[in-house]
């Protein structure tokens, strides 16, 4: 049956939308602390272990993903991320901790690694003359899932319970995984993509080349790999923070009710979808390392800014450009791959370099609350981390340096 790329890239949103819904842990905490009386530490343990299975399990299935084909590991994703959900209900009807933490971190972290590659790299080889816009329609799921996720989940829980919750939330997020998992394949090898406009020339449109095509043990060698992971170390680690600390720094600095601040909170979740699919579609027009340069360079100015800002719209408006680029980022990051290191092995490739999102999952978040608690305020926190965005910019220079002199290289080769 002949495939329509645009149902192909809709299939991958699916599947990112429902994994996503980890964004709503938040309204979780809560509820599950109120209920069982355990400590929002306790409960918070979870999510960590959720993230941190995310980027090591990518890494883990990133090479299997490029030998099982996009269906099949999307299947094997929604088995996971499904199961980890009904396990989490079994864990609250039975008020077992160490079921919640299999089922909500363990196995549904297993479900959110593989199933945020699964679809990538196969979207990338569907729009080779748009590598940028494919892959942020494909995340933008994913940073949006928050944005649907949080109201259906509080929904829920008044309606039938926490329990409950979770076992029709299973069987939601399988069936739509499911039905995306069922669509996607591969393209025909060498498969280009043709404009209506063109297809009585025989002309194809124009397909975006990379710099070279390399198996993910060849990339992990190269300078550009660990160039590309720290950019990416330090931008999410940035991001992290500030989802972490937005709403308590929002009513401490600017005087934000708690309720203001919970629905600036909800609108950021539309940033960060929304910075997914416009910074990545803005990348295929002006080269993904100069999206980055100017990433670093805009949120060190507005890192150094935010402490001293006292206008709440101002505030939201700094907040919202940050959390832009911090989902964008993701969006950046497969097509980004494509063009350092080819289509060769890019699930691979992408899953071992969101190993990254692990490391700032962890690092982000406890170091702004290590300084909180230590200082009493939020404000050295911004100042230590515009610095590293100092370095990130340092280290995106390096990295375009990098790409031309890999272009000038490869031109006298040629000549």
């Amino acid at each position: 049956m002949k495939k329509n790329r645009w149902l192909i890239a809709l299939s991958a949103i699916a599947i990112h939308l429902s994994i996503g819904s980890v964004y709503s842990y938040s309204v979780l905490k809560n509820p599950i602390s109120d209920q069982f009386g355990w400590s929002d530490k306790t409960v918070t343990v979870a999510f960590t272990i959720a993230i941190a299975l995310l980027g090591t399990s990518a890494a883990f299935f990133g090479k299997s993903v490029e030998k099982w084909g996009p269906k099949k590991s999307a299947i094997f994703a929604a088995i996971l991320f499904g199961s980890g959900q009904l396990i989490t209900g079994l864990s609250l009807a039975t008020e077992s901790l160490f079921l919640f933490y299999l089922g909500y971190g363990v196995i549904g972290g297993m479900g959110l690694g593989l199933g945020y590659i699964a679809p990538v790299s196969t979207l990338v080889k569907w729009f080779p003359d748009r590598r940028g816009l494919a892959t942020g329609m494909a995340v933008m799921g994913f940073g949006a899932g928050s944005l649907i996720g949080a109201p259906i989940i509080t929904g829920l829980i008044e309606t039938v319970g926490l329990s409950n919750t979770f076992f029709i939330l299973g069987a939601i997020y399988f069936t739509l995984m499911m039905s995306g998992a069922l669509y996607i394949v591969r393209p025909p090898e060498n498969w280009v993509p043709f404009s209506k406009s063109v297809k009585k020339t025989k002309k194809t449109v124009k397909v975006q080349q990379s710099l070279q095509q390399l198996t993910a043990r060849e990339a992990i060698r190269t300078n550009s790999f660990w160039l590309l992971w720290i950019m990416m170390f330090i931008n999410i680690s940035n991001g992290i923070m500030l989802i972490s600390a937005a709403s308590p720094f929002a009513q401490s600095t600017v005087g934000m009710t708690a309720t203001a601040a919970a629905t600036m909170v909800g609108i950021m979740g539309l940033f960060n979808g929304g910075g997914r699919i416009g910074w990545s579609a803005f990348s295929d027009y002006m080269g993904r390392s100069n999206v980055f340069l100017m990433f670093f360079s805009v949120q060190f100015i507005l890192m150094l800014t935010l402490p001293n800002v006292t206008n709440a719209l101002l505030l939201q408006i700094l907040i919202f450009v940050i959390i832009s680029m911090y989902g964008g980022s993701f969006a950046l990051l497969p097509a980004f791959i494509s063009d350092l290191f080819g289509t060769k092995e890019l699930g691979a490739i992408h899953g071992l370099l969101l190993t990254s999102w692990s490391c700032a999952g962890m690092f982000g978040p406890l170091l702004v609350a290590f300084i909180n608690d230590t200082t009493g305020s939020y404000n050295a926190a911004f100042y230590i981390f515009s610095g590293l965005l100092a370095v990130a910019f340092v280290v995106s220079v390096l990295m375009k340096r990098s790409i031309k002199a890999f272009n000038v290289t490869s031109y006298k080769k040629v000549s």
